[in-house]
């Protein structure tokens, strides 16, 4: 199991991982109300690295703990 930051920019205009780092950036369409861009993110990070993944912490913040496994 692998953690991660992630700091992720709601209302943009495609789905997109901008930056990987120490922090990784990433842009979700969804808008930032009633979870759905922390929904959007989860669908978007599964596709993307084709691994299950979790919220650790951060749920009402744009800076987020995601667990990879």
């Amino acid at each position: 199991m692998e953690r991660i930051k992630v700091k992720i920019k709601p209302n943009s205009s495609e789905n997109k991982i901008v930056e990987k780092g120490s922090v990784w950036k990433i842009n979700i369409k969804a808008p930032a109300q009633e979870n759905k861009a922390n929904l959007e993110l989860l669908k978007f990070l599964k596709k993307e690295l084709k691994k299950n993944v979790q919220f650790v912490s951060g749920l009402k913040s744009k800076e987020k703990v995601l667990e990879i496994f």
